[in-house]
């Protein structure tokens, strides 16, 4: 039997006891090594965090601070910025039905360095699913009306212009930008988001990047 301190560990958020079975139940057939955890409360969610990170935190944003008080999106607002805060490298999903109130949280967003995905409540397990994964791997996904306008920050463009116009790999990037081989992927997962190019079975993602990248004026 795996030994629970090198277990993958996953912490499940939300103050409904049928979406948490669900969820729970979910990760648990995708990942059945993992070693699963919930908190209901914004409390018990540091309190978890307090004594083991894990590697990825599934969140509701309609929570409330302790046992006995409202569930509130502004709660789940708070313990978003301030877990972003803390831990700039967590992987991150926010499964809710108030998605849009996450247009508090764009520059956080922006400025994270996990992966950090977004599914609407409603929506299948299975989407669920697929965001968790994204998620692990460090990408970024928000939603489209977070992303109303392009915008690419100067070393996203950087990252672009070396690996299709010099046709460098992430390696070479890295030491041309006197950055780390993470930094150049982070760029890549931000620069991905802002074009709305995800993981598609069967299809090269740095093509398809650069596709869009040539259709929006990014590179000649």
């Amino acid at each position: 039997m795996s030994n629970p301190q090198t277990r993958q560990q996953l912490l499940v958020v939300d103050d409904h006891d049928a979406v948490l079975g669900g969820t729970v139940a979910a990760l648990k057939q995708e990942y059945p090594e993992a070693d699963i955890r919930t908190a209901s409360t914004a409390q018990q969610v540091m309190t978890n965090l307090s004594m083991v990170l894990p590697a990825l935190v599934v969140m509701d944003l309609s929570i409330p601070e302790k046992p006995g008080d409202p569930s509130q999106t502004e709660t789940g607002i708070s313990l978003l910025r301030s877990l972003m805060q803390q831990h700039p490298d967590l992987n991150i999903v926010v499964q809710s039905a108030h998605v849009k109130a996450l247009v508090r949280l764009k520059p956080a967003i922006a400025n994270h360095k996990g992966g950090f995905t977004i599914v609407d409540k409603n929506l299948p397990l299975r989407e669920m699913l697929i965001k968790v994964d994204w998620a692990l791997q460090g990408i970024i996904y928000t939603p489209k009306d977070m992303r109303t306008t392009l915008e690419v920050k100067p070393e996203w463009l950087t990252v672009l212009q070396l690996a299709f116009h010099d046709g460098l790999q992430d390696k070479a990037i890295a030491e041309r930008m006197n950055v780390s081989e993470r930094s150049v992927r982070h760029y890549w997962t931000k620069v991905q988001d802002a074009l709305d190019v995800y993981p598609d079975p069967g299809k090269n993602i740095r093509i398809q990047t650069e596709i869009r990248a040539r259709e929006e004026g990014l590179i000649d």
